[in-house]
């Protein structure tokens, strides 16, 4: 059994196990931090009774003096752009939060969530004068869009982060994890004309957030590859009168609105119109449609960010990677049906 001994009622320090192992202080330093320190070389005997001694004491290092030597509280920060644990959004960013806590924890780390953070305009700043973003070692960053200049700062002030989400260079590459939406929807494009659909829409912005650009350069290589028609509409409005087999939808809310547009109109879903959703959740919508289209590796992605920060703790660099997305089969894609009338205004 291990016990824990303290010296004249005093927490045992590395000078007292230094005395008991017949040793200097920076021989227990060297061999508690597993490294050596310029020409000093510590032989297996002398390693093997320093660690015999911290056995029989149960000696634990202080933390604080540890974090001295690796110059790290590990502390691992999260900062996000948009509120989180309302029930509007808890469903879409919550799986990002299970990874980040799953390998924050295995890290041995604990995770500081960033919530004094004024709103400027109407969105969150990690920079103001209440900004405690200095207190981690590094910040994984959550948003659908995230400040340009925010992300500029960081850079110039080498600050580590990691960015869920891809992110275009802002005054130099930014350290990211993200979904890789183009060869998932390109993929999606080529089976809807697999099944015979030569006219296809996409709603949804396609710009602003680098993940809705990157959905329509998907949707317009998909198209360029298989030779089918391919048209880009903002909102829904004259979706009805284009002619469209199948349309390729942004958001989920999107896909639910334009399933019931459509079956208001007497068209069969999706034997007149197929639908294809481009994403997950990021707000309440109630429906129980089983929508054909792909799963973002949301756990995943929460889980790689903070594999990426320990890296650039570490090691320093820029990584950036993208992680596959799944399709899903869904019911909400068909071929396209014989006897299909045109679509009706």
């Amino acid at each position: 059994m291990i016990r824990t001994v303290t010296v004249s009622g005093r927490r045992l320090t590395q000078q007292d196990i230094a005395r008991m192992a017949g040793v200097s202080q920076t021989t227990v330093s060297l061999v508690l931090n597993g490294r050596a320190e310029g020409e000093v070389r510590i032989s297996p005997e002398t390693r093997d009774r320093v660690l015999q001694v911290i056995r029989e004491t149960g000696y634990v290092a202080d933390p604080a003096a540890r974090r001295l030597v690796e110059r790290r509280n590990r502390i691992y920060g999260v900062f996000t752009y948009e509120p989180v644990f309302p029930a509007e959004s808890a469903d879409f960013y919550h799986p990002f939060l299970v990874g980040i806590e799953e390998c924050v924890e295995e890290a041995g780390c604990d995770l500081l969530l960033f919530t004094s953070a004024k709103v400027q305009g109407e969105r969150r700043r990690i920079f103001s004068a209440e900004s405690r973003i200095r207190l981690a070692d590094g910040c994984v960053l959550l948003g659908r869009t995230i400040d340009r200049e925010d992300l500029s700062r960081l850079l110039s002030e080498g600050i580590p982060f990691v960015s869920v989400g891809r992110r275009d260079d802002a005054g130099g590459p930014v350290p990211y994890v993200g979904a890789d939406y183009p060869p998932a929807v390109r993929a999606l494009v080529e089976r809807a004309a697999a099944l015979g659909h030569r006219r296809m829409a996409y709603v949804g912005a396609g710009e602003g957030a680098e993940s809705y650009a990157d959905r329509l350069r998907g949707f317009t290589e998909g198209v360029a590859v298989t030779g089918v028609e391919g048209l880009h509409l903002t909102t829904a409005d004259g979706l009805f009168d284009c002619g469209a087999t199948v349309v390729f939808t942004e958001k989920l809310a999107d896909g639910v609105a334009i399933a019931g547009a459509a079956r208001a109109r007497g068209l069969d879903v999706p034997r007149e119109l197929s639908i294809v959703e481009l994403g997950a959740p990021t707000g309440p919508v109630s429906t129980d449609i089983d929508f054909a289209g792909f799963r973002i590796p949301r756990r995943e992605m929460g889980r790689r960010a903070v594999e990426l920060l320990t890296q650039v703790l570490e090691r320093g660099g820029v990584p950036q990677e993208l992680l596959v997305c799944e399709l899903v089969e869904g019911s909400t894609l068909a071929p396209v049906h014989e006897e299909r009338y045109p679509l009706r205004g």
